[in-house]
């Protein structure tokens, strides 16, 4: 192991501090969605409505994970239960226009929440940050096995 591969380690830990710090201390004040909402609705308006089954191989979860949060969902009026659209006999989950709504609110808190923090950064350095983030979390996923769809 390098250095600089100890140094990527050391700030790994410091972010992910920082952020249980800012969990527990409470989201954002204008936050709606905790951060399991956020990530189910953001996978379900990237591919389309999902089965649990579909969910699961997704987020390597079991599928009593996901349906407690599918649930939670439901009754918060985020996402919906409808037929298979391609005639699957799997039920899926749609995300509504309040899921959206919320979805867009929460996301627009986090870059505005981001937009502060990298306020004296330079463009091209948030650029790049952004490039080495998704190299890092693409390669991470080829290997698990778990691409996420990007925009």
């Amino acid at each position: 192991m390098n250095e600089a591969t100890r140094q990527v380690e050391y700030e790994q830990m410091l972010l992910g501090r920082y952020l249980h710090l800012h969990k527990s201390k409470g989201r954002r004040k204008d936050s709606t969605l905790d951060r399991s909402a956020y990530i189910l609705l953001s996978r379900i308006r990237m591919q389309g409505p999902m089965s649990i089954g579909q969910l699961c191989d997704a987020f390597g979860l079991d599928a009593s994970t996901l349906n407690r949060q599918t649930a939670a969902a439901m009754r918060a009026g985020l996402i919906e239960r409808i037929p298979d659209p391609d005639g699957g006999m799997a039920r899926k989950f749609r995300i509504t226009a309040e899921g959206e709504q919320r979805l867009d609110d929460e996301r627009e808190g986090i870059v505005h929440s981001l937009d502060r923090i990298m306020a004296d950064w330079a463009d091209e350095d948030i650029a790049a940050f952004a490039d080495y983030l998704k190299r890092f979390n693409t390669d991470i996923e080829r290997l698990d096995g778990r691409p996420w769809p990007r925009p």
